[in-house]
């Protein structure tokens, strides 16, 4: 078993779905856990009560991060009650499908890239001044970037960038013992768009079909592949961005 005993995991975007999985599971693993979130403070709260009990400490933080300000605020106030912070978990994100490239607004695009690119990027800036040496920096991506399917270009492309992120940044860090990876699922139950179980029939169909081992990945599949990268069994892997896609090319 992980153990992230003494260790500090800053997780964005982890009052629900992957995000709190991930936080949940660290927490579990023995790491004390910074829970961000932007407006739903009942989750995050509820979040932070279920961490409690595995008997680690828990701090809340609403931060944007698609404001750097805020960010930066995020990660001072980390290192104000933590005195440190070993793991950064790149979760925040937002997910769109059904919109063909022709009808995608400059709202929402401003939207998807202020989150998932922006947020991404000065996230993962500010993870790479405050990471302890030796820490871990996880980004949580998308096999949308290698699997062209209209309806999805929006998403798809922003989360190309912070992909590429990984390789440059591991490159930046590893002098100091600092390992940056990616965790690039499938579709996901219980998360983003697939939230709530009734919703994009077609869409969970659509994936059931592509995956060989016939099924949705889950949250947990993505918290497992976490914990490797934040213990020391991945303390020589770094720049890459491993795909949790049970079988399926992308």
């Amino acid at each position: 078993m992980t153990d992230l005993k003494n260790k500090v995991a800053l997780v964005t975007g982890s009052a629900r779905g992957i995000g709190k999985m991930i936080a949940l599971r660290l927490a579990s693993r023995g790491a004390d856990i910074v829970v961000n979130y932007t407006r739903d403070k009942a989750s995050g709260d509820a979040t932070i009560r279920e961490i409690e009990a595995l008997g680690v400490r828990a701090l809340g933080i609403q931060a944007n991060v698609a404001e750097v300000s805020e960010v930066k605020g995020m990660f001072q106030q980390a290192l104000t009650t933590f005195g440190k912070v070993d793991i950064v978990v790149v979760n925040a994100g937002v997910e769109t499908i059904d919109i063909p490239l022709a009808d995608v607004t400059e709202e929402l695009y401003d939207r998807l890239y202020s989150i998932n690119v922006k947020g991404a990027f000065f996230t993962m800036q500010q993870a790479a001044k405050t990471v302890s040496d030796h820490g871990r920096i996880i980004y949580i991506g998308s096999t949308s970037t290698d699997l062209p399917v209209p309806g999805i270009s929006l998403y798809g492309s922003s989360k190309t960038a912070p992909q590429y992120l990984v390789r440059v940044l591991a490159l930046e860090l590893g002098s100091r013992g600092i390992t940056v990876n990616g965790v690039i699922p499938t579709a996901i139950d219980g998360a983003g768009v697939f939230t709530d179980a009734g919703d994009n029939t077609h869409w969970r169909d659509f994936v059931k079909k592509s995956v060989p081992m016939g099924r949705m990945g889950t949250v947990e599949d993505v918290a497992d592949v976490t914990e490797f990268f934040a213990g020391k069994l991945s303390s020589f892997v770094s720049g890459q961005n491993l795909c949790v896609t049970g079988g399926a090319l992308a």
